[in-house]
């Protein structure tokens, strides 16, 4: 069947609703006025043959038929973004609006500190963080890239490996002159551990301990759970118990003697930082500025 051109304008108006959430700020950023942008859709679903927004007077929503529309579709918009760009001079220009959704321990403890020197590097960028535990529908979102511990992207997405960081477990030296340094993974259960709350099933994770492809699991318990990692952390440091974290971004904590390592030589278990962007090409310049920013930021001895 040959391509109708016709939907190719409605397409870039449909992208446009979801990335900027309205109609009418869909319309400022087109140049259309909210009634324009509102035909433009009307247009799209009568070719199409299906409704893709709920529209009330408070909100816009993607239909299950929108939604299914625009994860197909938004791929081929960003492929049409980078061809224009092959053929012009702002090939390399880093700028506009990049919407970032990143996982929370590398949001804080990497990203945030790191921001003024990322957008002192590109003044003509502005950045959109979306700190969520779990990743949520990256394309529907108009999300442009996800920096995200494991595997956890849906299979349209380009995915990339950025580093590994190892299991560890840590507290405060005031917990552990209180109340002793655990020599074996099972001494655990006579601890407070500081329980995560793992947002897929909504039940704490596990606590594992690898030495020399020997997994030994403990059956960890505490008085308290947590669901941001965060105050887990300040929690530890405060000598509240015993935590299980990555590694990576501890370097200050442990540095400083906040905290302290127990267990180093049942602490072989990894865990991978990914980045995912919906582009099947080469991505736009301000993600791939935002990737080489976030490689800077990994220890080399860390990196994939």
């Amino acid at each position: 069947m040959a391509f109708d051109g016709r939907l190719l304008p409605g397409i870039g108006v449909l992208a446009q609703v979801v990335e900027t959430g309205n109609f009418a700020r869909a319309g400022e950023q087109l140049g259309l006025t909210p009634s324009g942008v509102s035909r433009a859709v009307a247009r799209l679903e009568a070719q199409l043959g299906v409704r893709l927004f709920d529209r009330t007077p408070r909100a816009v929503r993607l239909t299950e038929e929108g939604r299914s529309f625009h994860a197909q579709v938004a791929p081929l918009l960003v492929g049409l973004e980078d061809a224009a760009s092959d053929v012009s001079a702002a090939r390399g220009a880093v700028k506009g609006r990049l919407r970032v959704n990143a996982d929370p321990w590398f949001a804080r403890l990497v990203l945030a500190p790191r921001l003024p020197d990322f957008l002192a590097r590109y003044p003509d960028l502005s950045l959109e963080v979306m700190v969520r535990d779990t990743p949520g529908d990256l394309v529907a979102e108009g999300v442009d890239v996800a920096v995200r511990f494991g595997a956890v992207g849906p299979p349209d997405l380009v995915a990339r490996k950025l580093m590994e960081t190892r299991i560890v477990a840590i507290a405060a030296p005031s917990y552990l002159k209180r109340h002793g340094t655990p020599r074996r993974p099972q001494d655990l259960t006579r601890h407070e551990c500081l329980l995560f709350r793992d947002p897929a099933t909504g039940k704490p994770f596990d606590w594992e301990f690898h030495r020399k492809g020997q997994v030994v699991e403990v059956a960890a318990t505490g008085r308290v759970l947590f669901n941001d990692l965060a105050t887990k952390l300040a929690a530890c440091v405060a000598g509240q118990g015993i935590a299980q974290s990555v590694a990576f971004g501890l370097e200050p904590y442990l540095a400083s003697r906040q905290l302290v390592q127990v267990l180093p030589d049942w602490a072989e278990e990894t865990y991978a930082l990914y980045s995912y962007h919906p582009s099947r090409h080469l991505p736009p310049a301000k993600v791939r500025a935002f990737l080489d920013f976030v490689k800077d930021s990994v220890p080399a001895h860390k990196r994939r």
